[in-house]
């Protein structure tokens, strides 16, 4: 068999109804809207915020923010009819599959993987940053022995953190939806606040001029560091300025990741058709809407080269004379962060969860607990694994191949659409992208332009992520197959059934 064979939607459908591996469907539209808000509102606007606006934009990072959401909303719609056409755990996994081929799948799943656990750890981290700071604040001295702390070392806090929402994970997904909810709440109210509280503070000399003049880039990106769209096209690094209004796009577009991680929950929804486009779309939205604002609102309370990369919302309120927000607001981000590594490890199960059960893994991975409804084996296994890192590994620089993986499952979902739509006419889709092919094929080639903006070095690890899995693959992957090894079984359910599913 090719190596490039598809299974068929019928097969996705049926193998969710698979006694040992089905997950239980407790997720309203509600539940998906929160769970998008709860990861994409995380470590950009608490951090990528003041660092776009310090060094590469100026106030008029507030188009890049808008630059970013225009692409993420493109993807955001690709995600959305796949995910309402086919509603499978595996996100951009599953849909590959069904459209571009099992090898393309399995390097997408691999991707994500990647993206997903990685980002667990690297949020992981930073949440233990936020967390002795705030411990800080209210004058509890935390032993700088047990972490955080720069190169090597055991960061006590994120290990704890990453066990307990590990555990909470493996206990049901509504379970971990209550706690979200009641984080994401918490979030929620700091952005706010911030925007509220700071509006008053707003001086709007410092939006002038709006668009500081061009400047030239930063020493430093040279060789292996350097983009590679420079390398390619061979121009010069510039910040501010037009240049700089989409390198910051660039920068903030990775504040808008984790949408697509709401396609992983689509086993799990009430009513998927329905809900599914909503809770991709709706917190696509309402997260822009904040993003939009409290960049106005930093930018206008101090002069963006004043602004703190590292945290800016809290400093900000120091630089007007109120300390007693910056304790409110590093609370905020201590809960925000918690929902996104929660998040991002029940994405990284779940799509582990759908290549198990398609025995891509050893199929044991993906049996679900018939009390909670969850893959409880491979929960454990993925949040010690990110644990493990979160603790021990000094993640620094490999931050961008989240970004790298990410950007590669929104250009390969982006490119399914339109395949699926002239393989598959007949399929029932309760969403459809407007502009087909043309808006498909103009998201993909946003991405394309944004990967071509990350570092060489980034492009040179991923590849050899990518080989690893691909050795992985050709030994172990392709031979296992379920549909190498069931290549005449067939579909219970009929066409007419599957269009109404």
């Amino acid at each position: 068999m090719s190596v490039f064979r598809t299974k068929s939607i019928e097969q996705s459908l049926a193998a969710a109804d698979e006694v040992d591996h089905q997950l239980k469907r407790r997720l309203s539209a509600l539940d998906l809207v929160v769970f998008g808000i709860g990861v994409i509102i995380g470590a950009g606007i608490f951090t990528v915020t003041g660092r776009a606006a310090q060094q590469y934009a100026g106030p008029a990072v507030v188009y890049s923010f808008i630059l970013g959401a225009v692409v993420c909303g493109l993807a955001a719609i690709c995600y959305a009819e796949f995910a309402s056409t086919v509603p499978v755990s595996g996100s951009a996994y599953t849909f590959s599959y069904a459209t571009l081929g099992e090898i393309i799948a399995w390097a997408i799943g691999w991707d994500l993987l990647l993206e997903l656990m990685l980002g667990a750890s690297v949020v992981a981290q930073g949440w233990s940053t936020y967390f002795v700071t705030l411990l800080d604040q209210l004058g509890i001295t935390w032993p700088a022995a047990l972490g955080p702390a720069e190169g090597w070392h055991f960061d006590v806090p994120a290990f704890i953190l990453v066990a307990a929402l590990t555990l909470l994970v493996a206990k049901g997904i509504k379970e971990s939806m209550r706690v979200n909810l009641v984080l994401v709440g918490v979030k929620l109210f700091i952005v706010f606040f911030v925007i509220i509280a700071g509006i008053g503070f707003i001086n709007r000399d410092n939006w002038t001029p709006f668009i500081p003049p061009s400047a030239p880039g930063a020493k430093g990106s040279e060789g292996i560091h350097a983009p590679v769209i420079q390398l390619i096209t061979g121009m010069t690094p510039a910040t501010f300025g037009i240049l700089g209004i989409m390198s910051a796009a660039a920068l903030v577009f990775f504040a808008y990741i984790g949408f697509d991680v709401v396609a992983t929950t689509a086993e799990e929804a009430k009513n998927p058709q329905r809900d599914l486009p909503r809770g991709i779309i709706g917190s696509l939205v309402i997260c822009t809407i904040l993003y939009v604002a409290v960049a106005l609102v930093i930018t206008g309370m101090q002069p963006y080269n004043e602004i703190d990369p590292k945290a800016a919302l809290a400093n900000a309120f120091v630089a007007v004379g109120k300390d007693g927000y910056a304790t409110l607001i590093s609370a905020g981000a201590v809960a925000g962060l918690t929902t996104v590594v929660m998040t991002l490890i029940i994405g990284a199960t779940r799509v582990t969860f759908a290549m198990s059960r398609d025995r891509l893994l050893p199929p044991s991975l993906g049996v679900t607990n018939p009390r909670t409804g969850t893959p409880v084996k491979l929960t454990l296994m993925i949040g010690g694994a990110v644990a493990v890192a979160a603790s021990i590994t000094p993640i620094g620089t490999l931050e961008e191949m989240v970004n790298i993986g990410t950007l590669s499952a929104f250009i390969l979902v982006s490119l399914a659409v339109p395949i699926l739509r002239k393989r598959r006419p007949d399929l029932k889709r309760a969403f459809k992208v407007p502009g087909n092919p043309w808006i498909p094929w103009l998201s993909a080639a946003f991405c394309f332009y944004l990967i071509l903006n990350l570092s060489l070095e980034t492009w040179l690890r991923f590849l050899v992520w990518m080989a690893i899995g691909f050795v992985i693959y050709f030994l172990y992957s392709r031979h296992h197959s379920k549909l190498e090894t069931t290549q005449d079984e067939s579909v219970s359910e009929p066409p007419e059934m599957i269009k109404e599913h």
